[in-house]
């Protein structure tokens, strides 16, 4: 039977020929995308994620910055700072008085040395007046008369650790004691300069002497306490019984020579008789604050040392 022939009234159709593509070719139309195969930082689709990189000169915060209101509430916020600063400077310089603080410690190493043996021995010193400059007193490092915070502050704190070595030796330290010590030896330091501040009030003296002058002439006793625990510790009873009073009699001159010019007239001062009540009450009341030294100079060392 020829099949080439038709059948049943149907043609047979020709073959066609498919034409073949190259092995490599992607296929035009895929019916999903292939993402196995995309490069990191590139998404699919072909767009690839870019960082932001912000402009030239542009720093972070900037559009933050830019903003009126922001601009705005740092003015204000910075206008209360500033003024909160300067009402806590204000109350606080009207109690304390804190620029006048840096004068009584404006001090070097050649006059914590001479003010320590003029502590020690005040017997050859001739001059005692402060020096002025232009109706200022010169900083103390200028002038071994004038007061200052440094030797009492570092004395305190040096008869602190002293006492605290005594203790130790005699077998008797503890921390309660020794803060016991620091905050009996602080307390009578306040007790003593504000009698003494009444006793100006009471005899209405006109000086200029000021709380921290008082606070800083009541501190150099700690100078003598010093050297008498030592002598105690190194030679005992005898050494500090010694010691101490040879630092009695010094801080007594001290005192003397020091209050005179700042309590007594002009014409006492100098050394002339002065008739009058008002002098006499000025002269007992500086002979008291000197008298008064070694009293608590003994009081606050005599337990230490056995």
């Amino acid at each position: 039977m020829d099949y080439s022939a038709t059948h049943s009234g149907f043609r047979q159709q020709p073959a066609m020929r498919l034409r073949s593509l190259p092995a490599d070719t992607p296929d035009p139309s895929p019916l999903f995308e292939d993402t196995s195969r995309v490069r990191a930082g590139a998404q699919p689709g072909g767009y690839s994620a870019q960082p932001a990189v912000p402009p030239a000169g542009a720093y972070p915060g900037q559009t933050i910055l830019s903003d009126p209101m922001s601009n705005l509430a740092m003015a204000y916020g910075s206008s209360l700072a500033s003024q909160g600063k300067e009402m806590v400077d204000k109350n606080l310089d009207r109690f304390i008085p804190i620029s006048k603080l840096k004068y009584y410690f404006a001090v070097d190493t050649v006059y914590v040395g001479k003010k320590l043996g003029l502590l020690v021995f005040p017997y050859l010193h001739e001059n005692w007046e402060v020096g002025y400059q232009q109706d200022t007193p010169v900083a103390p490092r200028f002038d071994v008369n004038a007061p200052d915070l440094y030797i009492p502050f570092m004395g305190f704190i040096t008869y602190v650790l002293v006492a605290g070595l005594a203790l130790g030796t005699q077998n008797r330290f503890s921390p309660e004691l020794l803060g016991v010590q620091a905050s009996s030896a602080f307390v009578w330091l306040i007790m003593e300069v504000l009698a003494v501040l009444l006793s100006l009030y009471l005899v209405t003296v006109n000086t200029d002497l000021t709380t921290v002058d008082l606070l800083a002439f009541s501190g150099y006793k700690y100078v003598g306490m010093i050297v008498g625990v030592i002598g105690g510790l190194l030679f005992g009873r005898l050494g500090y019984h010694l010691s101490l009073l040879w630092c009695c009699a010094a801080i007594v001159v001290f005192m003397i020579r020091t209050l005179r010019l700042k309590l007594l007239s002009e014409a006492a001062a100098e050394g002339r008789l002065v008739r009058g009540a008002r002098n006499q009450l000025r002269m007992y009341l500086t002979m008291s604050i000197a008298a008064a030294q070694p009293l608590f100079m003994y009081w606050l060392t005599y337990h230490l040392v056995r």
